[in-house]
């Protein structure tokens, strides 16, 4: 059914509402974090980044107590048209067989998410033959994307509704207590799509936006800087208007995350990034709302050229750096309970006075 032009305004006007309703963080809640922090058994700053990480998520929750957090890893799926140009390592079917492993609780993600204590929800964007199992939420935009290297992703329209499919995904989220979220995708072709998107958002031509993705070789690597820097030439993506560039070259799991992050930043929920693919999810969110970049923490620097970019635009400094590659979210799992751990420290660690420890000042 076409889109009118009343509903297309509509959607835009309900996706510019959701970017200016992301809160600043909360200077007061930091500022108490600070002091509490400040009064434990250690010299003042004396664990680093934990105490950083602690101060930013009761900054997230405006709240000097946030536990308990009931953390949730969302993994997104989608099918993306342009893998028809030989970009992955992988056929695209690959995609359907790893939710139904997702769905199975085999996969690393699955793992990890246990591991952590976190829920898993799974989300299919448009995996182009569908997981039809209760445990996969629908989300369907359509069978895969559009291949980008002949004509745009998708309508745009369409990237407005997975933007605020997600956002009420968020709302739901928070509305049953979570206040962390971990982001992960699956999706052959995506790393292809990422490129495109930090190609056309930071201004990096293909061949300093792509990497080998799921262990490309030396020929196929040049074939997928060739797709990438066709879709920027074939749709000409405006690099000031976000949802523009999804439109152009993104992908529906990558939609669906930049909502996510949109979402849960307006209700004050801490997200957790992986990889390259939801870096490049969340360069779209903060591009249409700049303050959510303060609800972000990146779990970890992969091995794609472009994600460091990203990173480096978005402003976060990794918390892990252990050569993944994989996905999933299973980098956002394993930094996980570095966040609990920042969490316990702030609410749990005894005070100077408590302990009758004398406190030096410093």
């Amino acid at each position: 059914m076409p889109v009118t032009a009343d509903r297309l305004l509509a959607c835009e006007d309900e996706v510019a509402r959701l970017a200016a309703a992301v809160p600043p963080l909360s200077r007061g809640a930091a500022a108490a974090a600070r002091r509490e922090l400040d009064r434990k058994t250690k010299p003042r700053g004396s664990l680093g980044r934990l105490e950083e990480l602690a101060i930013q998520v009761a900054a997230v929750c405006g709240n000097a107590s946030p536990r308990p957090l009931r953390p949730c890893v969302v993994v997104v799926a989608a099918d993306h048209g342009v893998a028809d140009e030989g970009v992955s390592a992988y056929p695209p079917e690959v995609t359907r067989q790893m939710v139904a492993t997702f769905v199975g609780g085999g996969a690393a993600i699955c793992v990890l998410a246990r591991h952590a204590g976190a829920r898993l929800v799974l989300v299919d964007a448009g995996v182009r033959a569908p997981v039809a199992d209760p445990a996969v939420r629908d989300f369907r935009l359509g069978p895969g994307t559009a291949n980008a290297a002949r004509g745009p992703a998708m309508a745009r329209a369409t990237a407005l509704d997975a933007l605020l499919a997600a956002a009420r995904l968020a709302a739901e989220l928070a509305a049953g207590g979570t206040r962390v979220v971990c982001l992960g995708e699956m999706g052959i072709g995506n790393t292809t799509a990422a490129a495109a998107i930090a190609a056309a958002l930071l201004g990096l031509d293909a061949h300093a936006a792509c990497g080998p993705g799921t262990g490309l070789d030396e020929a196929g690597l040049r074939r997928k800087r060739a797709v990438v820097a066709r879709m920027l030439e074939v749709n000409r993506p405006d690099a000031a208007d976000a949802v523009d560039v999804l439109r152009a070259v993104g992908g529906f799991e990558i939609a669906v995350l930049a909502g996510l992050v949109l979402g849960a930043a307006r209700e004050r929920m801490l997200v957790l990034l992986d990889g390259f693919i939801t870096g490049a999810a969340a360069l779209i969110a903060v591009r249409l709302a700049p303050r959510a970049a303060g609800f972000l923490v990146a779990s970890h620097r992969s091995a794609e050229p472009a994600h460091g970019a990203v990173l480096d635009a978005l402003g976060l400094p990794p918390l892990l750096d252990l050569g993944l590659r994989l996905g999933e979210g299973s980098g956002a799992a394993l930094a996980l309970p570095l966040v609990s751990a920042a969490v316990g420290v702030l609410e749990e660690m005894a005070t100077f006075a408590d302990a009758g420890v004398s406190d030096s000042g410093r």
